[in-house]
C-alpha cells in the first residue's frame, strides 16, 4: 500500500489523475462539463487531460513502470 505523502504516492496519484481526466476527455456529456474551463482552478482538468492525450506513450510506459516498481520491488 502506497502512502500518500511518500514520493512513490505523488507520483502515482498524479500518473492517476492524468488518465483519469484523458479518460474523461473522451466521454462528451462529461467532457463539456469538467473539461471546459481553460483557466483557474478547473483548468487542472483541462491541462492534465491535454498531457494526457498528447503524451499517451509516455503515460501509459511511466504507469507501467511505475506499477512493476509497486509490484515486484517495494
Amino acid at each position: 500500500m502506497t502512502n500518500v505523502y511518500s514520493f512513490d504516492g505523488i507520483v502515482v496519484f498524479g500518473i492517476l489523475f492524468i488518465c483519469t481526466c484523458a479518460y474523461l476527455k473522451k466521454v462528451p456529456r462529461l467532457n463539456s462539463w469538467l473539461l471546459s474551463e481553460k483557466k483557474g482552478v478547473w483548468g487542472v482538468f483541462y491541462k492534465a487531460a491535454v498531457i494526457g492525450t498528447r503524451l499517451h506513450h509516455a503515460v501509459a510506459i511511466t504507469c507501467l513502470s511505475m506499477a512493476l516498481y509497486l509490484v515486484f520491488i517495494k
